[in-house]
Parts: structure tokens; sequence; C-alpha cells
């Protein structure tokens, strides 16, 4: 019974006392805003049609179906060119300091109502990695996602704190200022509204104990509470991805083109998944090729949730799903699904590998800058690299 207790009260403090993954965290920030980034970039000349007031989803046909399923956009706030031009121009620039992890709880918040706005403005646009997007959007503001490979984490090393600086206050001022907009003129739901006051309050009081009572009891609680938050976020996160390959994996087992090992065939033959006839048509022309990655796409999603506690074995199938979402993404010509799908796995990503990767670009960072050789005199090490980037995890920014 002691050694019952004794082990639950170490899985507390760890779970409450430090933000876990702080390496995976940051890939997934850094993997999903810049998917969103880059898609919005593409899309620019094409974003009125897709979302917007030229688009054949109409803004009453929005509207009736956000009156029934209770989803959340601030699109619908206005029918004007210029608002649905403001809204996609912040979505932009949030994704893009989401990316940097600059401000992050405040970009990640500014982000995830870009996402859900544009997305379920027009429902019908998207598609499985829109999905994905939509529910780690809504993740990510609960994740201390800037620990590491951040402008905060830089700012906090510095500057000694990640609230440092005038641009938080104002910027969640402006914020403040639109959700009380929202407030007064019923633009809410009560869940969306309680969430944002909520939001608001608390990292209001955040900013002013970080400010005022850095090393204080406050501050001890609210990083308690943020630890518990972020470590629920990245569970949820792992869980959600475990969830999509279970279901695709044992959908596909129940279909008749996956069993005899003929479904890869069939998308190859489409237009509209084929930017490679060539290769397309090579593919296709062997059989026992697209068996083998038939059987083999089923198996390994259904035999990833189950390998997850044998590190090596997990390790071989994420190197697969990768693998394969990368070849999804050349020859079904869908690289936003296949980049949101690569973010999503790179949650399991072993923390060693992102440490080495993460010391292997910073040297080469080092050294491009001061020779644009492969390795300079001024190149830090990699121990040494490692070491600094252990260091860089302590910082708790937001």
């Amino acid at each position: 019974m002691r050694r019952a207790r004794a082990a639950l009260a170490r899985a507390v403090a760890e779970v409450s006392g430090r933000a876990l993954g702080p390496y995976q965290s940051a890939v997934v920030r850094i993997g999903f805003a810049g998917t969103w980034l880059f898609f919005l970039l593409r899309e620019f000349p094409h974003r009125a049609e897709l979302y917007g007031p030229d688009g054949p989803w109409s803004q009453e046909l929005a509207q009736r179906l956000l009156d029934s399923n209770g989803a959340f956009t601030v699109l619908t706030w206005s029918a004007s060119t210029l608002w649905f031009e403001a809204v996609y121009a912040v979505s932009v620039l949030a994704s893009a300091g989401l990316l940097l992890g600059w401000r992050t709880r405040a970009s990640s918040v500014v982000f995830m109502i870009g996402v859900l706005s544009l997305q379920n403005r027009s429902v019908f646009m998207g598609d499985g990695g829109d999905n994905v997007i939509h529910l780690v959007a809504i993740y990510l503001v609960l994740t201390r996602c800037a620990q590491v490979w951040s402008l905060d984490a830089r700012r906090a090393r510095v500057r000694g704190a990640a609230t440092a600086g005038a641009a938080g206050p104002v910027l969640w001022g402006v914020l403040g200022a639109v959700f009380a907009y929202g407030a007064a003129t019923g633009r809410f739901s009560d869940g969306w509204l309680a969430a944002f006051a909520a939001l608001w309050v608390v990292c209001g009081l955040w900013w002013l104990v970080d400010r005022y009572e850095p090393e204080g009891e406050g501050r001890a609680v609210l990083d308690v509470l943020a630890n518990l938050l972020h470590n629920t976020g990245m569970l949820v996160i792992m869980a959600e991805v475990c969830l999509i390959y279970a279901t695709a994996g044992w959908y596909k087992i129940q279909g008749s083109r996956w069993q005899d090992g003929t479904a890869l065939y069939y998308p190859l033959g489409l237009d509209y998944f084929t930017p490679w006839p060539a290769l397309s048509e090579l593919l296709a022309s062997s059989g026992t090729a697209v068996m083998l990655l038939s059987y083999g796409t089923v198996a390994v999603q259904v035999a990833f949730p189950f390998t997850l506690f044998n590190r090596r074995i997990k390790n071989v199938l994420l190197a697969l799903m990768m693998i394969e979402h990368a070849g999804i993404a050349v020859l079904l010509g869908l690289p936003f699904f296949s980049l949101a799908m690569i973010a999503a796995d790179a949650v399991f990503l072993p923390t060693g590998f992102l440490v080495w990767l993460g010391a292997r670009v910073a040297a080469r960072r080092r050294g491009v800058g001061r020779g644009f050789g492969p390795r300079t005199a001024g190149a830090v090490p990699g121990a040494r690299a490692e070491r600094e980037a252990e260091a860089g995890a302590g910082a708790v920014p937001r």
C-alpha cells in the first residue's frame, strides 16, 4: 500500500510539477501553425471563393447552419468584404506569430479563432487534415508550447520573463475589447463567452503575478494549474492521434478493396488525385506494389496504438507513417493533409531525437552565420548544444 501511495505521489508531482514534452509540444505548434499559414498563403488568391462573400456557400446558408449546430465563427458578425479581409489577414499574422512562438498564448487564441472562423464559415471546403487542424488549434491553447524553440523562450532567457515588454498587455487589451464587443452584441454563445472570459481573466492575472510576484505562492499555484492543463492537452492530442489511426485502420479492414489489396489502385487512376500522372501510372502498373502498400497501410494504422509502450517498435511505425503521409502528399496531391498528419504524429517523436535535431540546427545556423562553412570554430559542439537546449526547456514561458 505504501508503495502504491508513493508511486501515486510521484506521478502527481510529475504531472503538476512541470510541463511534460516541451520539445514535442513545440514541434506540434510549429507544424500546425506552419501548415495553416502555408495553406492560407497558397489560397490567398482564392480566399473570397473559399471562405468569403464570393463563395457558393452564402452568408445566409452559413448562418442557418450555425444556428443549428452552434459552431463558432466571427465571419458572420458582418457580411462586408472589409471584415472578411481583416479576419483573413489576422489569421495569417496569428499563424506566423504562433509559428515563431511570439506571445504564444495570445497568438494561440487568435490562431484558434482564425481556424474556427474560416472553417466553420464554409464547412464543405475541408478534408481530414482540416479536421485535425480544427481540433489541435483548440488543444494548443491549453498547452505551454513555447518552452523551447520560440521567441518567448528567448525573451525569458534574455529578459527574465516571457511576459516582459509592452506588446503583451497591448495585445490582450485589443483581444479584451473584441471579446467585450462580442459579449455586448450577443455574438457569443454562453459556452464560448465563459471560455473567453475565463481565459482573458486568467491570463491577466498571470501577467500581474509574473510582473509583481514572480517568486511568490500565487505564481506557484498558477504554474501548477498551467502544468496540469498543458499535460492534459498533450494527452488529448496523443489520444486523438491514436483514435484517428485506430478508426481509420479498423474501417479499412471492413472494406472489400482493402481486404483484397487493391484499394490504392483506384485513386491512382483519378485525375483529381494524380498530380504526377506518369508516377501514378508506374505505381498502379505493379500489382505487387499496390498490394503491399494497401496491406501495409492497414497494418501500420491498426498496430500503432498498441505499440506506444514499446519505444523501438513505436519509433519504427512512426517513421513509416510519416513516410506514408509524405507519399500521399506526392502521389495524391494532398500536401496540407499530409503536413497536418505529420505534425500530429510529431507528438510521439522521442525527446533525444528532437534535442539532437535542435542542436544540429543551432550549430548549422551558427556556422552559416560565421562563415558559411559546414562547421566553424564558433559552432557549438553537439554535447554543449544539447545542454543548452535542455537548459532552454527550463524557462517556462506561456
